[in-house]
């Protein structure tokens, strides 16, 4: 049995140690996705923003992009289709067009959605491809809903806003929804690893 007045020096280095070995975890203010850079607390429009969880995307053998996703602080549990104010922040790995966006967006929500739920949002959804633009890497698309509005930004710059929840919440819905586009991506996103 190990005395702690025989050794105080290496229970003290122990203690060090497991200290070092705790610390990033519980004092960062952010986390990192293959180099991408995600704060855990966002302040925004006078509302503040936790992170829920975070990860990277992958399409066949490319990793596209690493993204965030973040509610209103204090709104533990995960609610991605509510009316809860909420951000999905991406950073992409590699060029992509914006027709590819649009693309991209209607095939998903058309999958997802009855025909009746696309219909209704159909001329957001037309709007919202116009607004597109290309990206490369380092970009980042901010999809946030403020409770209000909903808005689009490509790295900083409003590039689409609508008022509709049900857009927003169709939207949100492509990546964490029932039927994402990737369930791994969604449980990261969620904090569900």
């Amino acid at each position: 049995m190990l005395s702690v007045h025989k050794y105080p020096l290496a229970l003290g280095a122990l203690l060090t140690v497991g200290i070092c070995l705790l610390a990033p975890n519980v004092l960062a203010d952010s986390v990192t996705e293959r180099g991408e850079r995600f704060e855990r607390i966002v302040d925004s429009d006078g509302q503040r923003y936790a992170l829920i969880g975070s990860g990277v995307f992958r399409y066949m053998i490319w990793t596209a992009y690493a993204g965030a996703y973040y509610q209103l602080e204090g709104e533990t549990e995960p609610q991605p289709l509510s009316n809860v104010p909420r951000r999905l922040e991406l950073a992409y790995f590699h060029d992509i067009e914006a027709a590819d966006f649009a693309e991209a967006t209607e095939k998903t929500l058309k999958a997802s959605l009855t025909l009746y739920e696309f219909n209704q949002i159909e001329e957001d959804l037309e709007r919202l491809n116009q607004g597109y633009r290309d990206v490369t890497p380092g970009d980042r698309y901010l999809l946030s809903w403020d409770g209000e509005a909903l808005q689009l930004a490509l790295n900083g710059d409003v590039v689409f806003e609508d008022e509709s929840v049900e857009f927003a919440s169709a939207l949100f819905g492509i990546w964490l929804g029932e039927r994402p586009l990737s369930d791994d991506f969604r449980n990261a996103l969620l904090g569900q690893r």
